[in-house]
């Protein structure tokens, strides 16, 4: 059967390109997670949230004509911060060695980082398929692939980079890992222990021990 077609009214208008709207926008997914948090996603409205952030809502529905269209453009705010935080911690840093590059790497992408660049919930998995079509998530497959390339491209003291397809297998193993640890609601100390692992897997994929 065809794919249904998503509703136009569950996409995010425009993207904000001038300071002041940048500062909205921020505003507005500031105020949406504060709500969500509070009273959870049936009693979050756009109404709420644009007396929360303490705009009009004809401001808000500048950017986002309903509730689908704001947690859709949400989570791609999430993965571009979680990219941007990526290259700000793991690539661009001279004199890191592999195994720091890959730490920071580990800790952002498995949600442990002390600083963490975005919120998730577990009810955003059983929301996407509603605000998600299969373009924009492979996209962002695409899109942290090749993060993960550039944080090995930085390793310059590793003796072998690994192949575009380690590299992929990597990210799904992590990714997908973060994902069914937020489904499952995994505790706190175990999902660290679950990224220390993951890091200690990656080291080795990257960089098998010799006896």
């Amino acid at each position: 059967m065809p794919t249904p077609r998503q509703n136009t009214r569950d996409k995010p208008l425009k993207r904000p390109t001038q300071a002041r709207a940048k500062a909205t926008v921020q505003a507005i997914f500031d105020a949406f997670v504060r709500i969500w948090q509070r009273d959870g996603w049936q009693r979050l409205t756009t109404r709420a949230v644009a007396l929360e952030a303490g705009i009009a809502v004809g401001t808000l529905y500048d950017y986002f004509p309903s509730k689908a269209a704001l947690q859709s453009g949400y989570v791609r705010h999430c993965i571009e911060a979680l990219i941007q935080a990526v290259d700000t911690q793991a690539v661009q840093p001279a004199g890191l060695t592999w195994r720091e590059r890959l730490h920071v790497l580990l800790q952002l992408a498995c949600g442990v980082s002390a600083e963490p660049p975005s919120w998730f919930h577990p009810d955003m998995l059983s929301i996407e398929p509603q605000v998600a079509e299969p373009k924009h998530q492979r996209r962002a497959h695409e899109e942290l692939c090749a993060m993960w390339q550039r944080v090995f491209d930085a390793c310059t003291d590793l003796p072998q980079r690994p192949s575009p397809e380690t590299v992929q297998a990597l990210h799904l193993a992590v990714w997908g890992g973060r994902r069914y640890a937020m489904l499952v609601r995994l505790p706190d100390a175990q999902v660290r222990q679950w990224a220390a692992e993951m890091e200690r897997l990656c080291c080795l994929a990257v960089k098998p021990e010799t006896s």
